[in-house]
């Protein structure tokens, strides 16, 4: 496709399963979505998981910052709720977490303003975390500022790795994608974590990776989900937007404004 022919071409390089809403809103406003995953997810029932699924009896707050660690541990654990402290209070980063914890029978106390483990720590620094226990199954490849800052407030942290984000073994379609972009065939790439876009400059060759840069900051609409991956994009000397609310829905609302 193009880039002189009608419709836009928009490319998306979150996860394959959930590329769904990015898809719908691509197709809605009559652009052509490229679906080019540059992570894939991978479930883990990890021994760090496994203490933190015997431990849950004795949590207090248990934090989810993705959907897929929700996955992840009624995947490998179908009785979790069964073993779970009645107590234990739930906090999400997000309302699409949020919409994934309720749907298993998680009730959720706490889903901040703003969707970032930040915006998290605020709404604990109105507490007294002092020797409760707080579980947070994720992807051990996050940034620590969450588990480091409760542990600061006094809380017993109990970090477990429910899965892990790694470059797709077939790299192919990336390479493609990269190929498209310099070749000025792609109008707008939308990112919503910092390892979709350090995998894709991971694939690309060095003697690409400048080149690309400047594709994206000059012929191509990045668009970016939140402030985190904004800075990754940065680094990389890509110029980029975000919305002032970080959700899919919202970034895409943005790039069509844009585009």
């Amino acid at each position: 496709m193009d880039k002189n022919d009608s419709k836009k071409v928009v490319a998306i390089t979150r996860p394959l399963n959930r590329v769904s809403e990015a898809v719908n809103i691509v197709e809605s406003e009559g652009a052509i979505p490229l679906v080019v995953p540059t992570l894939e997810l991978c479930l883990l029932n990890t021994p760090s998981l496994k203490k933190l699924m015997t431990d849950a009896s004795d949590l207090d707050w248990l934090i989810f910052t993705s959907a897929t660690s929700i996955d992840s541990i009624f995947n490998f654990y179908p009785d979790f709720l069964d073993n779970l402290n009645s107590k234990c209070k739930i906090a999400v980063i997000g309302h699409k977490t949020a919409e994934v914890a309720i749907k298993n029978q998680l009730p959720v106390d706490i889903i901040p303003e703003d969707y970032t483990a930040e915006g998290l720590l605020e709404c604990f620094s109105t507490m007294d975390m002092s020797g409760l226990n707080v579980g947070i199954p994720r992807t051990f490849s996050a940034r620590k500022i969450l588990p480091n800052e409760l542990k600061n407030m006094g809380a017993n942290v109990l970090l477990a790795e429910s899965y892990k984000s790694v470059i797709p073994e077939d790299t192919g379609k990336i390479e493609v994608l990269i190929s498209k972009i310099l070749n000025d065939e792609v109008d707008a790439i939308t990112f919503t974590s910092p390892l979709t876009v350090k995998n894709l400059f991971a694939v690309a060759s060095d003697s690409d990776k400048v080149k690309l840069a400047s594709k994206m900051s000059s012929s191509v609409l990045t668009v970016c989900i939140g402030p985190i991956t904004y800075k990754i994009l940065d680094d990389f000397n890509v110029d980029c937007i975000y919305p002032n609310t970080y959700t899919v829905k919202d970034m895409m609302e943005l790039l069509f404004q844009k585009l």
